[in-house]
């Protein structure tokens, strides 16, 4: 058996064992969304307007018990979607789940990712969430999925961070020189931390961080030993995030939490270091946040394959032209008060909130403007905060 089968062997049998993510079934659509799941928000963030086309093909790479999958199915309508896992375990959880909340545009397969090519047709979204870090070879993993992304497709990725997981790192260290031959027993890994814990000073650092960090969501034992019993895992950082995405072949779009990379966040008071940071490479810019602020646990973006079309808004008469429609993820409009598409609290102007109850996706820009009181700088904040998707004329 090679060392990938190894690995995948393994990491099967913890989620065998653990079926991941433990979230609840229900009888009904999941609640909320996730931004970075609905296909009109997504590709909004990466090329800045509406797609052209929403009866898509979705692949969810890793899809475990099927959380991600149900909200794929349900925020895209017009779409159809696979799921693949190497988990028969949770993959049967991952089918009850979607067949109870009514997700009937989907079909799962017991595959690896590594073998994605056995998958017919190519996909317009693939989304493949907590999985590439737990593979043997991530890059051959990320090379598989890129072949099957179609051209204009959109590829969200979410991999661990090394500077943020060090306690994390630490403790899996500790449970396994513990367990010794019992390494691969997962339930007596999950005993083994639990008693760690237990055990460790209130003031030790991987006590303190546990308890600040995952302790909320570390009670259900399928996250325990998804955190710190896993047979594999590889943390990233700037550096070799870049490498695995230069592999790809695809364009690197950006990072899907873009606020968390502002350096201005960190070097606000300081404008003669941010004047200086501009003459960095944008990687070293990345680098130079994950070392001021190494909290940094995980990196989630977006990769695309050519040709993605992106707009300009800068020509006015562009914008006048355009057709405007409310984001899809936004909460609690109508209201001058609810939440954007990253669930944070917008408070519009009296002129703002007139202009967007008019964006029913049939008035143009122009057509609303002369009936509201709001200029055209006042149009392009919206787009800025992603509250409005435009439809170019």
């Amino acid at each position: 058996m090679s060392d990938s089968q190894t690995v995948s062997t393994a990491v099967a049998n913890l989620y065998n064992t653990y079926p991941f993510p433990p979230e609840a079934l229900l009888d009904e659509p999941p609640p909320g969304y996730n931004w970075r799941w609905n296909w009109l928000a997504a590709y909004n963030f990466c090329t800045g307007q509406k797609p052209q086309k929403q009866d898509i093909r979705i692949l969810d790479a890793g899809c475990g018990t099927g959380v991600s999958t149900e909200y794929l199915v349900h925020l895209n309508p017009q779409a159809s979607v696979v799921g693949i896992d190497l988990s028969s375990g949770a993959l049967d959880i991952a089918k009850e789940r979607c067949q109870r909340s009514g997700a009937n545009r989907v079909e799962f397969h017991h595959l690896s990712l590594f073998d994605a090519e056995q998958l017919p047709g190519e996909f317009d979204l693939i989304n493949c969430v907590g999985v590439l870090h737990h593979t043997a070879d991530p890059i051959t993993g990320i090379q598989a999925l890129a072949k099957k992304l179609a051209p204009g497709g959109l590829m969200h990725i979410f991999v661990y961070g090394e500077l943020g997981r060090w306690e994390i790192q630490l403790m899996q260290k500790a449970i396994a020189l513990l367990q010794g031959d019992k390494k691969g027993d997962y339930r007596d890994g999950v005993q083994v931390g639990r008693k760690i814990f237990a055990s460790l000073p209130e003031n030790n650092r991987i006590v303190k961080y546990e308890k600040q960090r995952w302790s909320l969501e570390n009670y259900k034992d399928e996250h325990f030993a998804d955190m710190y019993v896993h047979p594999q895992e590889i943390d990233y950082n700037i550096e070799t995030l870049f490498e695995l995405i230069d592999a790809s072949g695809l364009e690197f779009i950006g990072f899907s939490n873009p606020s968390f990379w502002d350096l201005e966040r960190l070097l606000a008071k300081a404008p003669e270091l941010i004047e200086r940071a501009q003459e960095l490479s944008d990687r070293q810019r990345y680098r130079l946040i994950e070392l001021l602020d190494p909290e940094v646990s995980h990196y989630e973006f977006f990769l695309g394959r050519p040709p993605l079309i992106k707009a300009d808004w800068s020509d006015d008469n562009a914008i006048l032209a355009a057709i405007p429609e409310l984001n899809p993820c936004i909460e609690g409009f109508p209201s001058q008060c609810f939440f954007n598409y990253d669930y944070q609290i917008v408070n519009l102007s009296v002129a703002e909130f007139e202009f967007m109850q008019k964006c029913d996706a049939h008035l143009t820009v122009a057509e609303i403007l002369a009936g509201v009181e709001l200029g055209l700088d006042g149009v392009r904040v919206l787009i800025k905060q992603q509250l409005i998707l435009l439809i170019p004329a």
